[in-house]
């Protein structure tokens, strides 16, 4: 059985679209906040000329405010910096009031935002390439970067192990990261792949379940998941293995997590855990030892699974298992 797949907000696309369909589009981007902000900084929210929305700055009514300035963008070709705070009766209905404010940032598209710049960032996206656009709000100019790039150093690498949009600080360069949709793979349709899937999911992640055998990953022990039937490491290959996919081998059994554990090796997966005691896994490095794996490839693996909380139960150890995996998404 499967279900549908998370997917990006589809703002920067649905922005292009209107635009190239001739109706008018403006961009808004929280770009800062303080407080009880209800909308991260990066949040997005499309606005046509014809006044159809996609998206949300903050959930409720500073977005009324944003499309009058984003019609107001449309007419005069001028991106601005909208600021809404504690003493604005639009905030306050939003849930600002205990010290909250939003900085947004509006761009008509075409005339500000380019549109072949705009192109470009959706390119990525659907690529599922990590890219993040930089305005230098003082002249006004845009362009995409990756973690590599020289101009922002070591900062940009970090926004983008930490999803983190925001201003670099000169207080004028804003960084829009753009990174895509988390993905785990959970080789073994055992007990634990049960919590974990509905963990990974409530997580963000496009979880896919990988067992070949029947009796193992059906719809009735599954219900809802995606379940890939066919041999792991072909699963995996088929799938597709990147620097935003995390992977779970939960069998015990060599023939089935080893291909899996190979393909991933060979990946830019951003983790690998295998299930297992100790003594499993010294048994597991031999194997990958014998096959030429090299320590420092090896190294990669975390076994056993999950950070080491006292955890007994199959959902106490899957909890254990997206700790661990937070942890090194997130601190690198």
């Amino acid at each position: 059985m499967t279900q549908d797949a998370p997917r990006f907000d589809d703002i920067p696309e649905t922005a292009l679209a209107w635009h190239r369909a001739g109706h008018g589009a403006v961009l808004a981007t929280v770009v800062e906040t303080w407080g009880s902000a209800p909308r991260p900084v990066g949040s997005q929210l499309a606005i046509s000329g014809d006044g159809e929305l996609a998206g949300s700055v903050s959930g409720g009514c500073v977005e009324g405010a944003v499309v009058v300035e984003a019609m107001d963008a449309l007419e005069d070709g001028r991106a601005r910096i909208l600021e809404f705070g504690v003493s604005d009766d639009e905030a306050f209905a939003v849930g600002l009031a205990c010290g909250g404010r939003i900085r947004v940032m509006v761009e008509p598209v075409g005339a500000q935002m380019p549109e072949a710049l705009l192109a470009d960032l959706v390119d990525a996206r659907a690529a599922r390439r990590p890219v993040a656009i930089v305005v230098e709000t003082a002249g006004w100019t845009r362009r995409l970067a990756d973690a590599g790039d020289a101009a922002l150093g070591t900062s940009i690498a970090a926004r983008f192990r930490a999803d983190r949009s925001g201003f670099e600080e000169d207080g004028q360069t804003f960084v829009g990261i753009h990174n895509p949709p988390l993905r785990m793979v959970v080789v073994g349709a055992v007990h634990i792949a049960q919590p974990l899937m509905v963990m990974a999911r409530l997580a963000g992640y496009d979880a896919v379940l990988v067992d070949p055998r029947p009796a193992f990953g059906s719809g009735a022990r599954f219900p809802g998941e995606t379940i890939l039937d066919d041999w792991p490491d072909a699963a995996l290959a088929a799938h597709g293995l990147d620097a935003r996919t995390a992977v779970v081998t939960l069998t015990h059994d060599p023939k089935l997590d080893d291909p899996a554990i190979e393909t991933a090796l060979a990946s830019e997966v951003f983790y690998l855990g295998c299930l297992g005691s100790t003594r499993t896994h010294a048994k597991r490095v031999a194997r990958l030892t014998e096959k030429g794996f090299a320590e420092d490839q090896i190294a990669r693996i975390h076994a056993p699974v999950g950070l080491d909380i006292g955890a007994k139960s199959p959902a106490e150890i899957a909890i254990s298992v997206m700790a661990q995996i937070t942890q090194r998404l997130r601190q690198g």
